[in-house]
């Protein structure tokens, strides 16, 4: 709704791209401003505190050439909204949700709160559908369900963009191939990187699913915050207004919580751990808690945040508070992409804590989490002994040693390294059957009787071709 405009102009000072207003207690929080210039130049902003004294606004574009004695501000929208349509799948906008392919601007069905609604909690349904994502050491270890929120914790320099392009390409919810759409948010992304994305889901055809928010590094630190709630009102109203099954895309969460601290600095806000705000829990949990599904609502809201942690370290800030709100996380490993293994996944770290609500008879497959199982087990018995092969050398082990050894080779090459195929569950499932059978029957306790007698000595040759060798 827009309102009335008032002016103030009682400017006291600015801080970077704060802007510090007096006698405008009457603004709102969140309320959308314009910042008028002596050349009459038209800047938007957020106001992002009101006291007695003055109100603080966020100013979207560099603060240069305003001048305190000149500059007025003036109230556009009680709450930053958002104008969502369904038109919007296959169109790539901005941070701040403007177009940025070349199409005209969306005619909107609603203009929605970027903040979106509280879900009540007695309204969340319990997420037990399975979404598959096409890669094998996700699907079948780190299984993601429908309403999820399971982040991706990577590194500088690791493949995660490469990873989630994948994951945006192949995720579909069986049986809902129609209804299945993805929403896609970068932040603070380099040029090469838009350019990146941008080819990648006009290439594969994802595009024609996807709604795409870009904002990039030399963006203004204040867009960065609003981006991912851009993306989630637009995921909110395509699954709860048209029934769409969504997943959103978060990437980097890193760069998102360092403007949150940059803005923080400007406002000389008490820095809490490593100089990031106090608040950052309960500001990535307003993110995260944005997924889910609602009784009597046909759509569902999935999330896959990706963040990359500071110097590998997990208990930095950023995963570790991550790791308190979602439900999981699947981790992307270091060691394995210097071996050339893509996807670099490692599912000892990893974790879906709603894994065992979507998998099994009925879902995917009755023997599926009796392999996850095993898999994980034979895996990190023979990481176990390529430590000990450091020290005595493979001639010490026994036959069965090395059996688990070849194991942990065949299950980084094959199953984790699956390049750019995009596997079904069973085809996954032949994989690691393939592998497991290479081991003897007595050493697989993970796995009933009924399982071995149907799927051991599973041969997938054809599976292993144009895969890591």
């Amino acid at each position: 709704m827009t309102l009335l405009q008032k002016e103030y102009n009682d400017v006291a000072y600015i801080s970077g791209p704060l802007l510090f207003v007096n006698a405008a207690s009457d603004l709102a929080y969140g309320a959308i401003v314009n910042i008028k210039d002596a050349s009459g130049k038209l800047r938007g902003g957020q106001v992002i505190s009101v006291t007695d004294q003055n109100a603080v606004i966020q100013v979207f574009e560099e603060t240069r050439g305003l001048d305190l004695a000149t500059a007025s501000v003036s109230l556009v929208e009680d709450v930053a909204r958002l104008g969502v349509s369904k038109e919007m799948i296959g169109r790539r906008f901005d941070g701040l949700g403007r177009p940025i392919d070349g199409l005209p601007e969306v005619i909107a069905e609603k203009r929605l709160s970027i903040n979106g609604q509280a879900m009540n909690p007695a309204a969340r349904a319990k997420p037990e559908e399975f979404i598959q994502t096409g890669i094998s050491t996700i699907d079948v270890n780190t299984s993601l369900i429908r309403g999820q929120k399971l982040p991706i914790f990577s590194g500088s320099g690791l493949p995660h963009n490469e990873l989630a392009a994948q994951i945006a390409r192949q995720a579909k919810v069986p049986g809902h191939e129609g209804d299945f759409a993805v929403v896609f948010a970068a932040m603070g992304l380099t040029q090469r990187e838009v350019s990146f994305f941008t080819q990648e889901f006009e290439r594969t055809g994802a595009l024609a699913r996807s709604v795409l928010f870009l904002n990039k590094a030399d963006d203004p630190a204040v867009e960065r915050l609003l981006t991912p709630r851009m993306a989630l009102t637009t995921a909110e109203y395509l699954a709860f207004e048209h029934g769409y099954h969504v997943l959103v895309i978060l990437t980097d969460l890193t760069n998102y919580c360092e403007a949150l601290r940059e803005i923080g600095g400007a406002r000389e806000e008490i820095p809490g751990r490593r100089g990031f705000p106090g608040y950052m829990y309960t500001d990535l949990a307003s993110l995260y808690e944005r997924a889910g599904v609602v009784d009597g609502k046909p759509g569902s809201v999935t999330q896959i945040p990706i963040l990359s942690m500071p110097d590998d370290d997990i208990t930095h800030p950023i995963p570790d508070l991550t790791g308190y709100i979602t439900e999981g996380q699947i981790v992307v490993d270091r060691a394995l992409n210097a071996k050339g293994v893509f996807p670099p996944i490692n599912p000892l770290p990893s974790l879906s804590r709603l894994q065992g609500n979507g998998i099994g008879k009925g879902k995917t497959r009755a023997d599926h989490k009796n392999v996850s199982d095993q898999l994980f087990a034979a895996y990190a018995n023979g990481l176990d002994l390529r430590k000990l092969v450091a020290i005595t050398g493979e001639d010490a082990l026994s036959e069965t040693d090395k059996l688990f050894l070849r194991f942990a080779d065949d299950f980084e090459n094959y199953f984790i390294g699956q390049g750019n195929q995009d596997r079904s569950i069973d085809d996954s499932l032949t994989v690691a059957w393939g592998i497991l059978s290479k081991l003897p029957q007595s050493q697989l306790t993970r796995l009933g009787k009924d399982s071995i007698d149907k799927y051991y000595g599973t041969k997938m040759d054809e599976m292993w071709k144009g895969n890591r060798m």
